[in-house]
């Protein structure tokens, strides 16, 4: 019996033709607020969303007392590539964490402001019916 082994032919191995690729230190996401602030890139998207925090007037300031529940923020930070993987922006966020806060205490209801798709294809179809 003739096999593909005995005609010396093999099957390549997949994991053996692995490549690496080395990131540029400008590629690779900051864990610490420290980190980002060493890179202009970081500290710009820092800026921008801080600004635009600020421009919609996403927070009031108010004296505390001992009887609040602070809830501290964190920054979030991600690079967002082209469909080609090369770099769009550098996008910083900062969160709150909400994981402090006690429902009831803290919050009473809480909003999302998302639009279905089938909300607008209701909206649309009785605005077409009404004129």
């Amino acid at each position: 019996m003739t096999t593909r082994a005995k005609n010396n032919i093999h099957k390549p191995l997949t994991k053996m033709n692995l490549t690496v690729v080395i990131s540029q230190p400008s590629d690779i996401k900051p864990h610490t607020v420290n980190q980002a602030l060493t890179d202009p890139k970081w500290r710009q998207a820092m800026n921008d969303e801080f600004d635009a925090l600020v421009w919609n007037g996403t927070w009031e300031l108010f004296p505390s007392t001992s009887m609040q529940n602070l809830v501290g923020c964190k920054w979030v930070f991600r690079i967002k590539r082209l469909p080609d993987g090369s770099i769009d922006r550098y996008k910083a966020r900062l969160v709150a964490k909400g994981f402090h806060q006690r429902p009831g205490v803290d919050y009473h209801d809480t909003f999302s402001l998302v639009v279905k798709p089938t909300t607008i294809q209701l909206v649309l179809s009785l605005a077409v019916n009404k004129g």
